[in-house]
């Protein structure tokens, strides 16, 4: 998904060890290096913790993007925001929820729960997402208002 590159590299810009990032995730070590070499996928609420501490958007991370932030971004999710993004992406695209669900391979109740901010979208999911629709991640999480990354 591209994230691990860019951790690893913010990480080592301000010179901090494996242990302090998962001791800043309340994870163990070993578990964030996995996340940072891509052998596990980072749950969405850790990337926006470590987007909060790096100051970086999600959209960087994934390297959509070179720009670091973007003016006026919020660092929290808005559930409200990517309930109603979701939904209007799918609908754009003049998509049921059954075919995006097998796009992204998941079953219909799961996309469901998304759409109506019952819980928040996986990161494969949103990256996937993201990259097929041509959207920022960050956009559709409520964080900033512009729909493009490029």
């Amino acid at each position: 998904m591209n994230y691990g590159i860019n951790l690893k590299s913010l990480r080592e810009r301000v010179g901090l060890t494996n242990i302090k990032l998962g001791e800043l995730l309340g994870i163990s070590d070993s578990l964030y290096s996995r996340y940072e070499k891509e052998k596990q996928v980072i749950p969405i609420k850790h990337l926006i913790t470590l987007s909060k501490f790096y100051k970086v958007s999600l959209d960087y991370l994934f390297s959509f993007t070179n720009i670091k932030n973007y003016n006026n971004l919020k660092y929290d999710i808005n559930k409200n925001k990517l309930s109603k993004r979701l939904k209007e992406l799918r609908i754009k695209n003049k998509l049921t929820q059954v075919e995006i669900a097998n796009i992204l391979h998941i079953d219909q109740p799961t996309w469901s729960i998304y759409e109506h901010a019952k819980s928040i979208i996986g990161t494969p999911f949103l990256y996937i997402i993201c990259t097929k629709y041509k959207v920022s991640a960050d956009y559709l999480l409520g964080r900033i208002d512009k729909k493009n990354y490029f």
